[in-house]
């Protein structure tokens, strides 16, 4: 950075934002205005020695450890910044190594007043709002599930980036015209890999090609064989080959990931008091992209529960939630805190005591998406979870539907970790026999209100002294 450009930062006036009569919860807070080559930062009067109630300091590691101990001297021991993009991640790392107490706030809960934005008033208004005790910090995770929330990420990402490489092996294979993937289900499966490694060998003919088919495909050699019929130009068996060498490596990169996954789970402490684990209710689906190892067992030891007998719960999706939220329910005081958090309740907006608007509020969060993820994959099941699906589906659509099972999913997957108790599926026939009983008893209880009494037919047949069917 130029020598004019520092000495502007430096020569910058300082404006004081007005106090407030607000009690003062937070008397010892920082406010830190996040930036990508300067982070601002603001300590209450009087604390600075030489008089200089906001610094700003570069993103430099060395530069963080001096914001540390600045704070320090200035007897500093809670600090609220903004999440914003990734730039916030080495302060808040750095700062709560040292002991800090580092709240992380929405931005958009920290907005000055229109047309007093500086980096300066920024700094100083995140100071005031935490010292009045106005500010609440975004959740996140202890540092061991971070650590595994972070090697989950990083293997979502190289299966997306495999998944980009798999459309350009069907693009080559499209150019040539070979028909594989209509005349079999995956192409990155055995039968699949085996024709297109042949392919990129030399080997052009068709019937050969075909004889490569797995016992389990649907389709025959003579019909594999027709659709193997191509146009063998080199530059697209040239694009074909780059295609799948790329493919392959990232399946290595993902192995290399779930091995670094696998040595983390390994550890946590062990909570299922050495108990064995029971042998799943219903037949894993067949998944190129499940893990190498049974992350059911690891689940199991961690939590000390099966959190996979929740219909539509699989393995990777399990640990995938627990990667984002951990296995300590204690950051939501009851389910209810979970759910809104998760963004899966209904809204409540409601004004003069009548209701406008009840959606949930649009949310990112990965957890949630998880379970809406669980709650889709219940079209075909016969639990009683998939029961209150198709109600619900019915009364109110099916994106609502999959959200209100998504809550109720999350809901058992709370109560499981917070009071170690066991699901059990009582079955789809003892749902719908349930809501029956609740729907008559509803109609009985209508009945009586207008002056009636509802009764059944063999009931009216009994008391009218007609023969019973």
């Amino acid at each position: 950075m130029s020598k004019s450009k520092e000495q502007k930062h430096k020569n910058r006036k300082h404006r004081k934002v007005g106090t407030s009569h607000l009690e003062q919860l937070h008397i010892n807070a920082a406010g830190i205005d996040i930036g990508a080559e300067f982070h601002y930062v603001a300590v209450p009067p009087g604390r600075d020695p030489e008089g200089r109630d906001v610094r700003h300091f570069s993103t430099f590691t060395v530069e963080l450890h001096r914001l540390a101990d600045w704070l320090r001297r200035c007897n500093i021991d809670t600090v609220s910044m903004e999440s914003t993009g990734i730039y916030w991640i080495p302060v808040f790392e750095i700062l709560d190594s040292q002991g800090f107490d580092v709240r992380l706030v929405n931005p958009r809960n920290v907005k000055n007043a229109p047309g007093r934005k500086t980096d300066v008033l920024d700094c100083q208004w995140i100071q005031q709002l935490h010292t009045y005790g106005l500010l609440q910090g975004a959740f996140r995770p202890a540092n061991h599930i971070c650590e595994l929330r972070a090697y989950l990420r990083q293997r979502a990402m190289l299966l997306s980036y495999a998944s980009h490489h798999i459309q350009h092996i069907q693009k080559a294979l499209e150019q040539m015209n070979i028909k594989l993937n209509e005349v079999i289900s995956d192409i990155t499966g055995v039968t699949g890999m085996k024709i297109i490694r042949a392919v990129i060998s030399g080997e052009r003919n068709p019937v050969k090609l075909a004889s490569m088919r797995d016992a389990h495909c649907k389709n025959s050699e003579t019909i594999i064989a027709k659709a193997l019929e191509g146009n063998w130009r080199s530059e697209h068996v040239f694009a074909l080959r780059q295609a799948v060498e790329l493919y392959d490596f990232y399946k290595q990169q993902i192995i290399a990931c779930e091995t670094e996954i696998q040595r983390h789970l390994e550890s946590f402490e062990d909570r299922s008091d050495g108990s064995s684990l029971e042998k799943p209710r219903r037949k894993s689906r067949g998944s190129s992209n499940q893990f190498h190892f049974d992350v059911r067992s690891y689940l199991y030891r961690m939590t000390g529960v099966d959190v996979t007998r929740i219909e539509g719960i699989e393995a990777s999706t399990a640990l995938n939630i627990i990667g984002e939220i951990g296995i300590d329910m204690s950051p939501w005081p009851t389910v209810k805190h979970f759910t809104s958090w998760l963004g899966l309740c209904p809204g409540s907006k409601i004004t003069g005591g009548k209701i406008f608007s009840s959606k949930t509020k649009p949310s990112a969060n990965r957890a949630a998406h998880a379970f809406r993820l669980a709650a889709y994959s219940l079209q075909r099941s016969k639990s009683a979870i998939d029961a209150f699906l198709r109600r619900k589906k019915a009364q109110k659509g099916a994106p609502k539907a999959i959200t209100a099972t998504a809550h109720k999913i999350a809901r058992i997957f709370y109560n499981m970790l917070k009071y170690g108790t066991e699901y059990v599926d009582l079955g789809q026939e003892y749902y719908e026999q349930r809501y029956q009983d609740r729907v008559i008893a509803n109609l009985k209880r209508k009945a009586k209100q207008f002056g009636f009494e509802l009764v059944t037919i063999e009931e009216n047949k009994l008391l009218t002294g007609l023969p019973a069917s």
